[in-house]
């Protein structure tokens, strides 16, 4: 049986094999959480279903990132920002890793075997996509697109929790995640495109190659114009249109340092989407809680 010591040693290596380091691609993914959660309740959830998913983001977004890690040792140890992850330097092996990431998910579909029957059904779907994202790389050039389609699926989630239906407004703001994601994991791929290239993995930074930037800008409109169709359809106020109006500032300055494409640029490019995750999210949830109320006589 494993001593208390073996279990000092392992516990900090898995904390960093999760992530738990880096909240940043946690924060990434509840903000979309949240977004559906507050427009499916017209306002804050109910307590027990916002406890469920946030702690469902945490527990998802760590167990990506151990799958992530398992599906590109080949890969990691060959790129300069990635080269000191456990598995890449072999500190926790691939078996301990593929543990980690089954206990990970046991304890998520626990959490939402306490939901209803169609959370249930679509919490599949999201373990399959979280599960087969990683090996995306190394087929098609289109990764991040389905990383957006992964971190996005608890809008939908959200929405069956709370109402029992998935009414098309929500599938709009999945798509909205979409086009966000996508546009902000490409600033992260822009970070390892001459690494990605040398060890032959796939990418949209790859992809789009000298017209990166254009192709950004295309995706950061896109999802603007579906977080307006969002607007539209709710019946969304001054707030939500404000807190769009800060995002698109914040997307702004993105671009202002991405510009010259140098890789300590990309990488703080993409850190910054987490202010614009909150801009959207204070948004919505200020337009909801100060909506006028009507008297009923």
């Amino acid at each position: 049986m494993p001593s208390d010591r073996h279990w000092r040693e392992r516990l900090p290596l898995y904390w960093k094999l999760v992530r738990g380091d880096r909240p940043i691609g946690w924060l990434l993914l509840l903000w979309p959480t949240w977004w559906g959660l507050w427009l499916a309740a017209d306002g804050v959830p109910p307590v027990w279903p916002l406890v469920v998913f946030s702690l469902g983001v945490w527990l998802t977004r760590s167990a990506g990132c151990v799958i992530n890690d398992y599906a590109d040792r080949w890969l990691d140890a060959g790129v300069e920002r990635t080269k000191e992850r456990p598995l890449a330097t072999g500190a926790v092996s691939g078996r301990e890793a593929l543990m980690v990431f089954v206990v990970l998910m046991l304890v998520a579909f626990a959490l939402v075997l306490t939901q209803n029957r169609l959370t249930v059904w679509m919490s599949l779907v999201g373990a399959f996509l979280a599960a087969t994202y990683p090996y995306l790389k190394r087929h098609t050039y289109l990764p991040q697109v389905y990383l957006g389609m992964a971190f996005g699926w608890g809008i939908p989630m959200g929405f069956a929790a709370l109402t029992g239906s998935v009414p098309p407004v929500a599938w709009v703001l999945y798509v909205a995640n979409i086009f966000w994601a996508t546009a902000y994991d490409t600033w992260y791929a822009m970070v390892d495109r001459e690494d990605d290239i040398r060890m032959g993995a796939k990418s949209t930074a790859i992809l789009f190659g000298e017209m990166d930037l254009v192709a950004q800008g295309v995706l950061y409109a896109c999802t603007f114009l579906a977080l307006a169709l969002v607007g539209r359809e709710a019946g969304m106020g001054g707030w939500y249109w404000g807190g769009l109006g800060v995002a698109l500032v914040l997307v702004a300055w993105e671009f202002g340092l991405a510009r010259t494409r140098q890789r300590e640029e990309c990488f703080r490019a993409f850190l910054h989407n987490n202010w614009v995750g909150l801009a959207v999210f204070a948004g919505i949830a200020l337009d909801l809680a100060l909506r006028p109320t009507i008297a009923v006589a």
